[in-house]
């Protein structure tokens, strides 16, 4: 069996609640085989989110530590804005992250958790806006191995029904998919949205069924955990859904390169 959370944050992020050490044990307790720390890089007032420094000694501190009885990577979560393009790609080329997740959380400056991300739009123009966001990014970005929970607009819409159709966005949506794939990156499937009301992962079935059909291959799970209890949460859930699609594997990163495992091994005695 292998057990592999691939986005986990901890105190080094503004919204985490637990040391690295604890979500560790936590990780340990339940069985985890491989845990990938993804602190969020985010940059606001100024500065980014994260004492790099302090964060990859840590980790590296940590990962001998308990080397014996699980295996700790080091990740950082990309709050992606391109006004701070450079200034990311230089981080990103000076630390030894094993796994860079590039996630949209801002778009012109503007934090999607923030209503006035919605004011003054209907469903589908905010929906687009923060899609075409995402497809911007990846034509200019390309320092990164996996973009995270790609419909998260979907959390903060204040909308009588948040779902996104597929069809409604095919077009922005396939262009999205088709330039992960041929950049050689992939996907996240995200947990949290169980915890967060929406009742899906991150994104939903008909996005994964589409980035199978396109050729898409690297998935990676995470719980996308704030709160050491979270770790793994909800896995069997994503678990089955990507049997039922006809996934064989999911991925963790190793310095920066994909390491395929099976499907049936991973979810063997995931934790609820």
């Amino acid at each position: 069996m292998n057990l592999l959370d691939n986005h986990v944050h901890t105190t080094f992020s503004i919204d985490g609640k637990d040391s690295m050490e604890t979500v560790i044990r936590r990780g340990i307790d339940i069985g985890v085989n491989h845990l990938t720390f993804t602190d969020h890089m985010e940059f606001h007032n100024d500065r980014f989110s994260i004492d790099f420094d302090k964060y990859c000694s840590s980790i590296t501190e940590l990962r001998e530590k308990y080397k014996n009885y699980i295996n700790i990577y080091t990740g950082i979560e990309v709050g992606y804005q391109k006004h701070v393009k450079d200034k990311i790609n230089e981080i990103l080329s000076y630390y030894p992250f094993d796994f860079i997740l590039c996630s949209t959380h801002t778009v012109d400056k503007i934090d999607v958790p923030n209503k006035k991300f919605f004011e003054g739009y209907t469903k589908e123009e905010a929906y687009r806006k923060y899609f075409q966001s995402i497809l911007d990014t990846v034509r200019s970005f390309d320092d990164y191995n996996v973009y995270g929970h790609l419909d998260y607009v979907i959390r903060y819409g204040n909308f009588e029904n948040n779902k996104v159709i597929y069809n409604d966005y095919k077009d922005v949506l396939d262009a999205i998919l088709k330039h992960i794939i041929y950049s050689d990156k992939g996907i996240e499937v995200n947990t949290s949205g169980f915890r967060y009301g929406v009742e899906s992962v991150h994104p939903n079935t008909s996005i994964l069924r589409r980035y199978k059909e396109l050729g898409g291959e690297i998935i990676t799970v995470g719980s996308d955990s704030h709160r050491a209890t979270d770790v793994c949460k909800d896995f069997h859930r994503a678990y089955e859904m990507l049997k039922y699609l006809d996934y064989k594997y999911v991925c963790m990163f190793m310095e920066r390169v994909p390491v395929f495992m099976s499907i049936e091994k991973s979810r063997d005695g995931v934790v609820a």
